[in-house]
């Protein structure tokens, strides 16, 4: 009878995951609002769950007494290799926060992205509850990837930098010989992996190989967060100003953790 009823409990439980991650896609058409109180607990719920789902399993490999030795070998070894890489990617991750001196750093776990905009955003498993507000700035190792967009009480949505929508816009600073030049950051090319930015004046002296940043301007992100290299550089065709494209040092297909700046109280 108790077997039953754990049974009946696991499927209304992978019903009940569909759905809500259906309604909360048509909540999420409208991207320009703030997220209202239910689907904020729609959003917990779904946290929620998908933690659960995510809690390694605890029972030993050798549970069957004639399973195969040497596949249970194999299979901890890799389970332990991924252990292995994602406490390094932590152990990083805290470095970083060592060279920030005015800004609460708030480390944060990736929970889930949309597989049809995989470079648009990414969500978090920390929201209201730790903290968590709009328009703060998303950093890993590697430097900037993004910024809060929507906040819950327990899961936060990220906007990155590699977004499709036009109207994200970064300010950020060249430096060329100890000079600031101002740029706006909007655009991604997929087929490079680069980062775009305009606004460049022809008359600008921008190099390859010069180190990009965030210019501070604006009070959307704090100023000096590491972005990445002019990689390359092009003109309009009317030579009336320049655009460059970024290299930067994040895999944005391999997130695993991220930081959060919040603004010291």
């Amino acid at each position: 009878m108790y077997k039953k009823k754990k049974d009946k409990n696991k499927i209304l439980l992978f019903i009940l995951i569909p759905v809500l991650v259906i309604i909360l896609l048509f909540m999420s058409l409208n991207k320009n609002r703030y997220v209202s109180s239910v689907e904020s607990i729609l959003k917990d719920t779904t946290t929620f769950i998908q933690k659960v789902l995510l809690i390694p399993s605890t029972k030993p490999f050798n549970k069957e007494k004639n399973k195969d030795q040497s596949e249970s070998y194999i299979i901890q070894k890799n389970v332990n290799e991924s252990l292995e890489k994602e406490i390094q990617d932590l152990k990083a991750q805290l470095e970083l926060n060592k060279t920030i001196t005015e800004y609460t750093p708030e480390n944060a776990t990736i929970l889930s992205r949309n597989k049809s905009y995989w470079f648009n955003t990414i969500t978090i498993d920390k929201g209201k509850k730790d903290g968590i507000k709009n328009e703060m700035a998303v950093i890993t190792k590697y430097g900037l990837i993004g910024k809060i967009e929507k906040v819950s009480n327990h899961s936060s949505e990220v906007k990155l930098i590699t977004t499709e929508d036009i109207n994200f816009k970064v300010s950020i600073s060249i430096k060329t010989n100890n000079t600031d030049n101002f740029a706006i950051l909007n655009g991604y090319d997929k087929e490079t992996g680069l980062i775009k930015a305009t606004g460049i004046d022809k008359t600008t002296a921008v190099n390859v190989g010069d180190e990009v940043l965030t210019s501070g301007l604006g009070s959307m992100f704090p100023q000096g967060i590491y972005i990445g290299t002019v990689e390359k550089i092009e003109s309009d065709k009317y030579n009336l100003s320049k655009t460059i494209y970024i290299k930067t040092y994040q895999n944005f297909n391999d997130i695993h953790y991220v930081t959060v700046l919040k603004e010291k109280k």
